[in-house]
């Protein structure tokens, strides 16, 4: 599977448990950190746990396995590294107090339907 395809299955893992303003940032060509930065807020400390838990499932269902995560059940941000893909959790606070869209503003902005 391509990083585009791990990228929609995170996606519909983020959005069957109601995450909030999904982004996706193609930074290929600013880092080789990664392919895709997947950003999504949630509500509260259940629901991020909640998000957390089903892109973890989703994507090893797919054949991809974590490398890495930051964050434990009281974090309000959450990074999961997945290699070409990481996604960050966030609380709506914090995803407002760190702006990782401004930081990578120099990315493209991918539109789901575009992957």
């Amino acid at each position: 599977m391509t990083s585009n395809e791990f990228c929609k299955i995170a996606i519909a893992a983020l959005e069957d448990r109601k995450a909030e303003d999904i982004r996706i940032i193609d930074i290929r060509e600013l880092s080789p950190v990664a392919d895709y930065f997947i950003i999504a807020n949630g509500t509260n400390q259940p629901q991020l746990q909640a998000m957390r838990d089903a892109c973890d499932e989703a994507l090893y269902k797919a054949g991809l396995q974590k490398k890495q995560v930051e964050g434990n059940s009281n974090s309000t941000w959450i990074l999961m590294d997945y290699g070409d893909l990481i996604i960050h959790i966030f609380s709506k606070e914090d995803r407002l107090f760190y702006d990782l869209e401004r930081i990578w503003r120099d990315g493209k902005i991918v539109e789901k339907s575009d992957l």
